[in-house]
């Protein structure tokens, strides 16, 4: 009897480590080995090897799991049989052998003890057996290895080439974005800007610039006292200059240097001595690409034009930035509550229309 329970501990002891490892390999994402790249190197590397190569350390799992349930029925079973070879018992009627009960044991305890069990272990606590997983999983691959050998060559006849591609999409970082932010993980203005930066790849120049129709311009060859004296309350710190037709924008101004001029006597002198050039930007292009160029020309303002060259409007770094917090930026110079009111509500509007995050 000692002998038959000794052959059940082993075989089911063996099968539970199996399916701990299991569950915990499986269980490890990418992020998580990149956060334990400088605590734990070896680890990092080598859980790292795993996943790039997932069907060699499955390969040694599995076959010492298949091992342990094969042969542990096996010596399960001849113990059983020389214990109780002629004895039965009448269950409902039914005359079933003592064998036959083992058996039915045996079953029931391998998929409690050894597969249900251990893999909720695996699963709920797999960050704290990282390290035991991975020395585990070394050593079975090492002593196992023709095996496993064995096992990768038939595997990769199915795998259709040796293809390794990221397991993590920008759907995936949305839904754990999502659940980070249900769960008081990360918070909601966290969480809205990083739904609007997954955005950002799609959404274009001509999605959230100002159109040229509202856009506040001068002729360039108006004298700075004369605009000064149209413009005495002007709020914009740029305003984009053009030569006759709006089409033909020749730069913007600075509102400072129109200042620095007035203050130095030279209100007679015509806008376009202080042009500034635009930086010129497609209206399909992607508003990510326009902020980097923004930022490495140290501009804050960028003239948007059609296929044809045509003026469409124009488009600041602030514009991008509302886009990727989800917010109206307001300027100082705003100090009515109906302008602040009106900026916002259209703000909502242009961000409906693209899907961007305003919550929170």
């Amino acid at each position: 009897m000692g002998t038959l329970i000794f052959y059940c501990v082993i075989s089911i002891g063996f099968s539970f480590l199996c399916s701990i490892w299991e569950a915990v390999l499986l269980s490890i994402n990418p992020s998580y080995i990149e956060t334990i790249k400088d605590k734990s190197p070896w680890v990092a590397n080598t859980l790292q090897e795993f996943k790039d190569n997932i069907d060699k350390p499955l390969s040694a799992i599995l076959t010492l799991n298949t091992i342990a349930h094969t042969v542990g029925a096996i010596l399960v079973g001849a113990q059983a049989g020389k214990l109780w070879s002629d004895n039965k018992m009448d269950i409902l009627g039914l005359s079933i052998s003592f064998e036959a009960i083992v058996a039915s044991l045996m079953t029931l305890a391998i998929l409690i003890f050894s597969e249900i069990i251990p893999k909720t272990i695996g699963a709920t606590y797999w960050r704290s057996l990282t390290k035991f997983t991975t020395r585990g999983v070394k050593i079975v691959i090492w002593l196992l290895f023709p095996l496993v050998w064995v096992s990768q060559q038939i595997t990769k006849l199915f795998k259709g080439g040796d293809l390794h591609g990221s397991v993590l999409s920008r759907t995936d970082f949305t839904a754990m974005a999502d659940i980070g932010a249900r769960e008081g993980v990360i918070q909601q203005s966290e969480y809205r800007i990083f739904k609007n930066l997954m955005r950002f790849d799609s959404i274009r120049a001509v999605d959230v610039m100002t159109p040229r129709t509202v856009v506040t311009h001068a002729d360039g060859n108006l004298t700075i006292q004369e605009f000064y004296e149209q413009n005495k309350n002007l709020r914009f710190s740029r305003i984009p200059i053009h030569k006759g037709q709006v089409d033909q924008m020749i730069g913007y101004i600075l509102k400072d240097d129109l200042f620095q001029y007035m203050i130095e006597g030279k209100g007679e002198n015509p806008l376009s001595d202080l042009n500034r050039e635009f930086v010129v930007v497609s209206e399909t292009e992607r508003i990510g690409r326009i902020f980097e160029n923004l930022i490495e020309k140290k501009e804050q303002i960028a003239l948007v034009v059609d296929e044809y060259g045509g003026v469409e409007g124009i488009l600041t770094s602030e514009d991008i930035v509302e886009t990727l917090f989800g917010l109206e930026i307001m300027d100082e110079l705003d100090a009515t509550a109906d302008m602040q009111l009106l900026a916002r509500e259209q703000w909502k509007k242009r961000a409906a229309k693209l899907g961007l995050s305003t919550d929170g």
